[in-house]
């Protein structure tokens, strides 16, 4: 185990989150963000290191962060719905609904919506291709060129492997399903209801000093500017995280289609940015931390998650 990891075990728990946010800045991290709602308590946002280390601008528990794969949980709620509405099956197959792809993707004819929510469809992962993350791709015909013609992974539902490309295909399911972009859908089924007036789709729709910065290690500029799709506060998502636990997210009859095919918690990683959203049942908390630093090993990675079982025993005590 790398020391990194040793130390942050080893230290003395912190008596306050701010603490133990300047503490993990200290220890590797640009920046880190802290939003902690907590029943019966105040809510609590917490920053520090930089914003903008290039400027100088000190961390702001307000700003926009990249929610990476945070964003598959506003998908699955969106599916959710669009079953309930009788315009999506969630047992109809990649086949019936990308009937272009039959021949391209193994099994197109035998894996269900449900298998790609559920990521068990075998479908190999285009963001596992070499140098992804290098020269990503931008459009759906660039991602899926990726893995067209390779074999599966697996037999449909017969295993669990978590695929982004399952969340590219149900997302240009719904789009084909809507006539229009899903997160048109997105905004008004779930952030508007809830309020959520900081939640994008993506980096065409903000202003780019509201983006916290991302910095990866051994790349030696700020990522902030490459466009890894949906952004939001911290506010934002610990907002929408608190709706789906609690099922205010949802509409007669859709907690028990979403309970059978998604989860209630989520993490996320792309360049320069770590995101993790949860509820704590026990302590009736959500927290959210975003962590604007990765690496290529996920030492960071690691990092952020020894940070994230710290904040929950400060709240414990």
């Amino acid at each position: 185990m790398p020391w990194l990891l040793v130390k942050a075990w080893l230290l003395p728990l912190p008596n306050t989150l701010q603490e133990q946010a300047d503490e993990a800045v200290n220890l590797a991290f640009e920046g880190v963000i802290i939003y902690v709602d907590q029943i019966g308590k105040p809510t609590q946002f917490i920053a520090s290191g930089w914003h903008s280390k290039e400027l100088k601008i000190p961390a702001n528990p307000h700003a926009l962060y990249k929610l990476a794969s945070i964003s598959k949980l506003y998908d699955a709620v969106a599916a959710t719905k669009l079953v309930r509405q009788g315009r999506l099956d969630l047992d109809n197959t990649v086949a019936f609904y990308l009937p272009d792809l039959v021949g391209e993707i193994d099994n197109a004819n035998e894996i269900t919506l449900r298998m790609m929510i559920q990521h068990r469809s075998g479908i190999p992962n285009f963001t596992d291709s070499p140098d992804f993350w290098a020269s990503p791709s931008e459009t759906f015909e660039e991602s899926i060129a990726l893995i067209k013609d390779q074999p599966a992974n697996f037999e449909p539902g017969q295993d669990y492997e978590y695929c982004n490309t399952n969340y590219l295909l149900l997302n240009k399911i719904m789009d084909n399903t809507l006539e229009y972009p899903n997160f048109q859908f997105i905004q008004e089924e779930i952030l508007n209801p809830l309020n959520l007036n900081h939640t994008y789709a993506s980096l065409k729709e903000v202003n780019i000093d509201d983006v916290m910065s991302g910095y990866h290690v051994g790349h030696p500029y700020d990522l902030k500017t490459d466009d890894h799709g949906m952004l939001a506060t911290a506010k934002d998502v610990g907002i929408f995280i608190r709706a789906l636990n609690n099922g205010s997210v949802f509409q007669e009859g859709e907690q028990d289609i979403y309970s059978s095919i998604y989860e209630y918690e989520h993490s996320g990683w792309v360049p320069g940015y770590q995101s993790f959203a949860k509820h704590y049942k026990d302590l009736d908390a959500v927290v959210v931390t975003f962590y604007s630093t990765t690496d290529k090993d996920l030492i960071y990675w690691n990092l952020s998650e020894i940070i994230n079982s710290r904040i929950v025993k400060i709240l414990k005590e």
